[in-house]
């Protein structure tokens, strides 16, 4: 499996040496996922961090009526992880799974913790990374209480414009918080409006 996307995305960060470079790849274990199959289950320990090399991932929960609603998408370059488990140690509410067939390299904690120890400017590169999803999280968190679903709906766009086209309709409505049929009604009005 290719490393060029996870050295590429770590140096807009951080700068490596070539042996702080091999060390760092020496952690990482890569995995092949399949379409549907789960990174993550709800109630499980998140014992890695993953970066996608390629395909996508989703996290999501779902209620007690079964209706999913997806957090957030992980395309090629993108981290992903159940932030409060990973952290914490204790059971997740997140699910991951893959909506495509996606490569990823894993990151256990247990290993994380060692490259901050022996690589210390990593601790940059994540508290970088973490702080942006916080402020996505806060941005989208506010977008959910104010905008409209068509504001939220152009919102995705910006956000994951390589998935418009990529991602099942279900999956993207999940994001904005309406259901299928909802989102159905808006796309064929906002295409009447493109007219």
């Amino acid at each position: 499996m290719s490393t060029d996307l996870i050295l590429k995305s770590i140096g807009k960060y951080i700068g490596l040496t070539d042996e702080e470079r091999e060390y760092f790849l020496s952690l990482l274990h890569p995995k092949e996922l399949t379409r549907k199959q789960f990174l993550l289950k709800e109630f499980e320990v998140c014992k890695y961090s993953a970066f996608i090399n390629s395909g996508c991932l989703r996290g999501y929960t779902v209620d007690e009526h079964g209706l999913e609603h997806v957090m957030n998408f992980a395309p090629a370059g993108w981290w992903i992880a159940d932030m409060y488990s990973l952290l914490s140690q204790k059971p997740g509410t997140l699910n991951i799974d893959a909506i495509e067939p996606t490569e990823i390299l894993l990151l256990s904690k247990v290993k994380q913790e060692l490259l901050y120890h022996e690589v210390p400017k990593f601790e940059r590169f994540f508290r970088i990374i973490t702080e942006n999803s916080l402020v996505a999280y806060q941005q989208r968190l506010m977008d959910n209480l104010s905008l409209t679903a068509e504001d939220r709906y152009n919102n995705f766009c910006r956000r994951y414009p390589t998935l418009i086209n990529q991602l099942p309709k279900k999956d993207i409505a999940a994001y904005i918080g309406v259901t299928p049929e909802f989102f159905s009604r808006m796309m064929a009005k906002l295409l009447r409006a493109e007219k």
